[in-house]
């Protein structure tokens, strides 16, 4: 049976929700037995205040990028009906849940419930104790490709996320894949092109070699009558 997911990320004017931040940017990823699907969901915001400096230099997204961007009123059906009633996967999730929570209720929607919320900051604390456990960390760890990400960026952030996941959850086996049939949707093993079995005859001296161990076995298997 075929387990959906959200994994999501957000970017902000700061830190507080309840005293002013705004999200001005959302993204979000499919999970299928968590693995990505391909199937995504992106804003960009305008959220009716300046950016302020401190934040630009972290995701790079300044005044003159949002200007003319949808309202958070104006995509909140659509990212709702995108993550539909499924698990929601975030990095220190209960921030990304604070901030979408408060603008849900600024536009008169009920807030995320945070039974939904798994995050993945505590896996990786629970993991690597005492290590750092920040995404660029885990990526450096897993050896996941971080040469994209020179600032914070929402939906880069979440497909990196998203191998990271994996590699919290038990990472993937090489060779492993999905059936990509609906019908057929069963994890199996790559085989090899063509195979050509090898017979292994051991010689004279590893034959009586192998009779002479055996006789020093006390009432064996093998010579038993």
């Amino acid at each position: 049976m075929s387990t959906r997911s959200v994994l999501f990320d957000t970017e902000t004017t700061g830190f507080e929700p309840l005293t002013g931040d705004r999200v001005i940017e959302i993204a979000a990823i499919e999970l299928v037995n968590d693995l990505a699907t391909g199937k995504e969901f992106y804003a960009l915001l305008d959220p009716e205040r300046d950016i302020p400096s401190d934040s630009t230099r972290v995701h790079g997204i300044t005044n003159a990028h949002v200007e003319g961007k949808p309202k958070f009123a104006a995509v909140a059906d659509e990212m709702l009906a995108f993550f539909g009633d499924s698990k929601l996967v975030a990095h220190n999730a209960p921030f990304d849940f604070a901030f979408i929570s408060a603008e849900l209720e600024r536009v008169g929607r009920k807030p995320l419930d945070r039974a939904r919320m798994i995050d993945t900051l505590p896996m990786a604390k629970a993991r690597f104790p005492g290590m750092p456990n920040s995404l660029d960390a885990l990526c450096r760890r897993f050896d996941i490709d971080l040469s994209a990400r020179t600032t914070h960026n929402a939906l880069l952030d979440c497909k990196l996320l998203a191998e990271v996941y994996v590699e919290l959850t038990g990472g993937r086996q090489r060779g492993l894949t999905l059936d990509a049939s609906p019908a057929l949707a069963f994890a199996h093993y790559d085989k090899p092109a063509t195979r050509t079995p090898r017979l292994i005859v051991p010689t004279s001296e590893q034959t009586a070699a192998h009779d002479a161990f055996v006789a020093k076995i006390k009432d064996n298997l093998w010579t038993r009558g």
